[in-house]
Formats: C-alpha cells, structure tokens, sequence
C-alpha cells in the first residue's frame, strides 16, 4: 500500500533529508587516498549524532542478509555496485567510492547515495558517474503528478543504454516514509506509461545504479551484503529522495557541492 504524505509531512521528511545530505557530504570531503572506509562510516555517525537523528541502515536485515548491517554507510568501492560494509580497506588514488547513506530524524526517513573518484580519475570513471546523474536527473524530471512508475524507470532505462552501461537486474528505487523502503518498487528500467500513477504526496528514493561493462549480471560477495559485477567492470550509483508534488517534484535531499 502506497501511503500519500501531507505537506507537513513532506517537511518533516526534508529535515531527515538534508541530515543525509549533510553526511554525504561530510563523508565526500573526507575521502582521501589512505583513509579507510570504517574512518568515513565514522564521520557519517558523527553528523547524524549532531543532529539527533537515527540511521536505518545499522541493524537492517532483510531475508537475504546472513547478518544486520553493521554501518550507517553503505561504501562500495570498484567492482562493488551497492551494499558493501565499511571496513579497513584503505582508499587508493584512482578508486571509485559509492556512498549510500540514510538518517531517520522525528520518524520520517531520508535516503541518499553519491559516487566519487579518489585521487587521480579515470576518464571511463568520470563518464561512469556522469552517466548515473544524468539517469538520476531524468528520472526526478519524470517524477510527476500524472505520470506513471514506467516513466521514470523508462527516463533512467534511457540515459544507461545509450551511454552503453549495464542495468543490474532487480535493483531498483522504492518508496519512502515512516520506513527507509515503502511501495512502491521504483525500477531502474522499463515502459514508458506503464505501472502506478504518480500523485501529490507520493515520496520516492530514486536510484540509478549503472555497470561500466555493459552487462545486467552480477555475485553476491562473500558477506552476503555487498553486490558485485560479474565481469570486474566498475559501477555507480546516484540517489535521491524526492516528493512528488503538484508544483513539481521535491528533492528532499539535495546537497550543496555535490
């Protein structure tokens, strides 16, 4: 069941909105060659201790998960295309970070996720992360009022398949409210006109991931958590949360610099 949030709710959702926003951005600046993916986990705490919000990941399990989640971050590094758990790997000139991060702040979620190089960037990278903004971006512009599910899946579907990225199967947005993930299923991939019409109220994560190879396929790692791409290409990923609203869609988290 798809719950429409009021406008005040909307607002509320904001403030937990740009804590993550915040904390992405922390994390950003923090990232360096040498710094270890516990120390940005660390940094991310910090800022949603500040503001006195909670995090939905630490302790999430859902069915497929052999343990809860163990961070506030989700950093997926190279080959790893989302869920991978902070740990002691320590960041070399030339990876490619995917940093996931949500914050629960008066009951209402937010949820958000940058890519980045660090140090010295890869042309095919750049591109890479471009790519994952513009499908992001058309996914926001498709998001709204009278528009259906199957317009942004198909706005974002678009922008991968012409840069020649791969779409990795089943992964997708999801609503967002009182729980990090609500109706409906967002997909990153599909049929314009298609699915659930788009209302006021309506609050969606919307979230591209894209593989540099081309293919769709991937492995679960060792951890159970993280996903990774069968063929070792990298991969990227761009989220928001975003009201859909009569005057046009709301980026609840937006960051400034990113």
């Amino acid at each position: 069941m798809v719950e429409l949030k009021t406008d005040t709710s909307i607002d509320a959702m904001h403030a937990a909105g740009q804590v993550v926003a915040r904390a992405l951005t922390a994390v950003r600046r923090a990232a360096d060659v040498g710094v270890s993916l516990l120390e940005l986990d660390a940094v991310a705490r910090e800022v949603l201790r500040e503001a006195g919000a909670g995090s939905p990941f630490l302790g999430y399990r859902p069915s497929f998960a052999p343990a809860p989640f163990p961070a506030v971050i989700c950093a997926s590094v190279n080959d790893a295309i989302v869920h991978g758990i902070p740990d002691g790997y320590r960041l070399r000139d030339g990876d490619l970070v995917s940093v996931d991060c949500g914050a629960t702040l008066d009951g209402w979620a937010g949820d958000s996720a940058v890519s980045f190089t660090v140090g010295t960037p890869r042309p095919a990278d750049t591109a890479l992360i471009a790519a994952a903004g513009r499908a992001l971006d058309a996914g926001i512009g498709a998001a709204v009022v009278g528009n259906r599910i199957g317009d942004i899946a198909h706005a974002i579907g678009a922008v991968c398949r012409a840069a020649g990225y791969g779409i990795p199967d089943g992964f997708g947005g999801h609503g967002i409210g009182r729980r990090m993930h609500e109706d409906p299923g967002v997909p990153n991939e599909g049929r314009a006109g298609r699915g659930m019409r788009l209302r006021h109220g309506m609050v969606l994560a919307i979230e591209p991931m894209v593989t540099g190879g081309g293919r769709d396929d991937y492995h679960a790692a060792p951890d159970g958590w993280t996903l990774r791409t069968n063929d070792g290409s990298r991969a990227a990923h761009a989220e928001h949360t975003v009201a859909i609203t009569d005057r046009g869609p709301r980026v609840l988290t937006a960051r400034d610099g990113l």
